[in-house]
């Protein structure tokens, strides 16, 4: 990759890995409801102009059915559940719980695009997956149910994204990306605004949280988005998606400088594991090389 592609997967991992540490610092205030919604009504919102002004409106109106189904699997629902997690769980735990994105996605296009997953993939599920048990185990007890309950939402908020990149590659392949993105979040903040408004807190919103929120919706959503899709024309999916491999890193790396989250053995061990079983998972390691 050229040094301009490596600065901007350095950055696009260094942004996508603080989005926890800005819903750590704002779900507490806003509730898992009311952030997600407002999360994607920024991020729409910010997206829409660039829509209008590259003439690419009219791919909206073309899929809008598809792009509805999106919203709501790849933005809307991961984001309660992931923000649910982030309520118990540390910011830097997240971070690499999210992780799982490219295992899930890979267990569901095996199941229902009848993708071809080799010996070696199946296993890097199987060792994802263990890494998850290395991660949480010390969160795993009955006695404290809302770090069980927590765990569950986290390990599940990937699954919704790996449904929408399977619906994704076979209901939207043809659309524009950037299209895709801001009709789905769209769509996201249209399907959850009357939940945002009925669970909208009763008691005042510190400035603080403020400021989180609108770092998630604009920095970690919109130009994330952005900045994505214009990696993966450049760099195209392979590459583009070892983003998904730094994630970790800097999530972990905000949640000890800016709230104090202690690296432990545990983090170390249980981020590796999920990190080797994604890169097998998804063929990164392991996989046939083009010649």
């Amino acid at each position: 990759m050229r040094r301009v592609d490596v600065i901007d997967l350095l950055l696009l991992a260094a942004i996508w890995g603080s989005s926890f540490l800005f819903i750590r610092l704002s779900v507490g205030d806003f509730g898992p409801i009311a952030l997600s919604g407002m999360r994607t009504l920024i991020a729409g919102a910010t997206l829409l102009p660039i829509l209008f002004l590259s003439k690419k409106i009219a791919v909206i109106r073309t899929y809008w059915r598809s792009i509805i189904i999106v919203g709501l699997f790849n933005s809307a629902l991961p984001f309660i559940f992931f923000n649910f997690a982030t309520m118990t769980l540390p910011a830097g735990t997240m971070s690499i719980i999210n992780a799982l994105t490219p295992l899930w996605g890979a267990a569901i296009a095996w199941v229902w695009l009848k993708d071809k997953l080799p010996p070696l993939r199946m296993l890097g599920l199987m060792v994802g997956f263990a890494g998850i048990l290395v991660l949480v185990w010390d969160k795993l007890s009955f006695n404290d149910t809302a770090s069980i309950y927590a765990v569950i939402a986290g390990v599940a908020a990937p699954i919704f994204y790996g449904i929408a990149a399977s619906y994704t590659k076979k209901y939207l392949m043809d659309a524009d990306p950037i299209a895709t993105a801001a009709g789905s979040l769209v769509a996201a903040g249209l399907m959850l605004l009357p939940f945002t408004l009925y669970t909208w807190p009763a008691t005042p919103i510190t400035g603080g949280a403020w400021a989180a929120l609108i770092g998630l919706g604009l920095l970690c959503t919109a130009v994330a988005y952005v900045l994505y899709y214009r990696l993966l024309i450049r760099v195209g999916p392979p590459r583009a998606m070892t983003v998904t491999f730094l994630i970790p890193v800097f999530g972990v790396l905000w949640g000890w400088l800016f709230l104090g989250e202690s690296i432990t053995l545990r983090i170390v061990m249980g981020g590796g594991v999920i990190l080797l079983g994604t890169a097998l998972a998804t063929g990164f390691v392991g996989g046939k090389k083009k010649v």
